[in-house]
């Protein structure tokens, strides 16, 4: 009886909570007949004059949905167009099937995201590779979403959903982010939190500056947890941060010698460099405790340097899972 009772109770709480979180989403945001009324701001103003001078038309003029913030729906030309410095590399095969697709259907259906920057140019950073396909297309036109706000451009990770990253593109973009913004702004690199997504990014995206073929994908779980926002001015930061990268990359050269060692044996394996990566990794065993990026890469690198392939067995290799070579 105890048991029935308990189980209607725990049913109760679980409709009261799931018909508490059905009612949120309505609760919020802007009815749908109030979107385009009010008078927008004053910049907001200037910036539809401003799109109409630099040769595009201003479609709609409106608040967002669910913040109420005050954008515009535009027609742009596209030459004004252009990604925004610190995004990530296109990919040849991903315009190409986007060219595909919107030349099939005949029509462009999914507006970028820009901001208008000084010299009168839109900086997109979430539609590079839609742009591309439609400078591949011919187009002489793009239409967009033209947010009045240039800082919203830079967190570029919430707004990029375009195409899945992988954790080298995520780095890369961070890294060029983080050079931009040192440029800018000298604020602790700790206050571009929502920026920069987490501190192991911006390590892992100079790695790959300097080394194109780094598999960061072996070291990013670890660097995860000792890897923090720093508290000094971003510009200062970012000097802490390409120290950090070397010593990663002295850790990655004497990693790759043991992967090379073992390959001698005639030990093969996708997962070699993850098997290498976790036998001499300090924290594996030590969940919760607070441990330091010095330290730990210091451990990591002695062990790296004195690993004995010699004494690993085929049967140990076997066991052994992880992220392949990127």
């Amino acid at each position: 009886m105890a048991e029935a009772k308990t189980a209607k109770k725990a049913t109760k709480r679980s409709t009261a909570k799931r018909k508490k979180l059905e009612a949120a989403p309505r609760s919020r945001g802007i009815a749908p007949d109030a979107l385009g009324s009010g008078s927008p701001p004053a910049a907001v103003t200037r910036l539809a004059a401003a799109i109409e001078q630099d040769g595009g038309s201003v479609l709609a003029i409106y608040r967002d949905p669910l913040g109420g913030h005050w954008q515009l729906f535009a027609g742009l030309p596209i030459d004004l167009v252009e990604p925004t410095p610190y995004q990530r590399d296109l990919s040849d095969a991903h315009v190409a099937k986007l060219c595909s697709a919107i030349d099939r259907l005949g029509r462009y259906l999914d507006p970028m995201i820009v901001v208008r920057n000084d010299e009168g140019h839109y900086w997109t950073p979430n539609g590079n590779h839609r742009l591309a396909a439609l400078r591949t297309l011919g187009a002489r036109a793009a239409v967009a979403i033209v947010v009045p706000e240039p800082e919203v451009a830079r967190r570029i990770l919430l707004l990029n959903t375009e195409k899945a990253h992988n954790l080298r593109e995520r780095s890369l973009e961070v890294a060029r982010l983080a050079q931009n913004l040192a440029e800018l702004d000298d604020r602790p690199e700790r206050e571009f939190e929502a920026e920069f997504e987490e501190p192991a990014l911006i390590t892992l995206g100079l790695c790959y500056m300097e080394n194109g073929r780094f598999a960061g994908g072996a070291y990013h779980p670890i660097l995860r947890r000792i890897d923090k926002f720093l508290g000094s001015a971003l510009p200062k930061a970012l000097e802490v941060r390409k120290e950090r990268a070397a010593r990663v990359l002295a850790l990655d050269e004497a990693v790759t010698a043991a992967v090379t060692a073992l390959k001698a044996r005639g030990l093969e394996s996708p997962y070699l460099r993850a098997f290498v990566v976790a036998r001499i990794n300090p924290i594996r065993f030590k969940r919760g405790a607070t441990v330091e990026f010095d330290e730990t890469i210091d451990q990591m690198l002695a062990a790296a340097r004195r690993f004995d392939a010699g004494r690993v067995r085929e049967d140990q290799l076997a066991r052994a899972g992880g992220p392949p070579e990127e």
